[in-house]
């Protein structure tokens, strides 16, 4: 019942945002759109065992593991979990008060965010030790409450969302917006931007609610790319306690891009292929 209650607001305040922006992405279908981004969609490569009670809201790679930040209020973790077998080998539970959102790994500290409480974290990265919290809002006129969604950086900004269009610039030491990017598909908004991750000098994120990943080029904000994820569970699996498509993680050194969802009982490495 915590479940649905958590999905039924963040679907309100979703709708809300992207009705005030001028669009409810449910589609690729605009004429513009399909001009200028590509599409692409997927093989793949691996799959791996995924902890099937783990509400993934953010996800991270490093040095061999996953690093995966859990949501839900009651039941929000950070976690370090083997690759090949999916165990969970070091977690830090957070205050019941705190539903937990995206994670990104910044040089040797995990910065988490929550979901509707404008705390973040900020973690020791072997030890999960708190090294402190610290309070959020953007400086954006009429953006409303401060919500923390997905969370990446590109070795110099952290790259947060909030659900909305926008994705925000923080100064990693500071933890104060910089800047801010507007996300569209040509002139039309993209709203319901999740979780993040920076790959080759672009952003990748999920768009929640549905199965696509936007790419999008940081200096402009416009995507340039979409990738259709439909069918990585089966029906088998989707008969089951299931949720969105939520959490890329990308393997730098090894060049391998990982994705699952809340509540997946499997974890994919995958490769874009372009749609034909």
């Amino acid at each position: 019942m915590v479940m649905l209650v958590n999905r039924l607001i963040k679907i309100f305040f979703t709708v809300i945002v992207a009705l005030s922006e001028g669009l409810l992405i449910s589609g690729c279908s605009d004429s513009k759109s399909s001009e200028t981004a590509a599409a692409y969609t997927y093989k793949v490569v691996k799959t791996y065992p995924h902890e099937p009670n783990a509400f993934t809201q953010g996800l991270a790679f490093e040095n061999g593991f996953l690093y995966e930040g859990t949501g839900l209020y009651g039941s929000s973790t950070l976690r370090k979990v083997q690759l090949e077998t999916g165990k969970v080998v070091q977690m830090h539970n957070l205050s019941a008060e705190f539903f937990g959102e995206g994670i990104t790994i910044f040089k040797d500290r995990i910065i988490q965010l929550t979901y509707r409480s404008n705390v973040g974290f900020v973690y020791n990265k072997d030890s999960f030790e708190l090294l402190q919290s610290f309070n959020y809002q953007f400086l954006q006129p009429g953006s409303g409450p401060a919500e923390g969604w997905g969370i990446t950086h590109d070795g110099k900004n952290l790259i947060m969302s909030d659900g909305s269009s926008t994705l925000y610039l923080w100064d990693p030491e500071t933890l104060q917006q910089t800047g801010s990017i507007k996300v569209h598909d040509n002139d039309v908004p993209v709203s319901g931007l999740n979780e993040l991750e920076y790959v080759k000098g672009q952003i990748l994120a999920n768009v929640w609610p549905t199965e696509r990943i936007a790419i999008i080029t940081p200096q402009t904000g416009q995507v340039i790319g979409w990738i259709y994820m439909n069918g990585l569970l089966s029906q088998q699996e989707l008969n089951k306690p299931v949720d969105v498509l939520n959490g890329i993680a990308h393997d730098a050194a090894g060049d391998r891009l990982f994705v699952t969802g809340k509540f997946w009982p499997k974890l994919y490495e995958i490769k874009f292929v372009p749609q034909k």
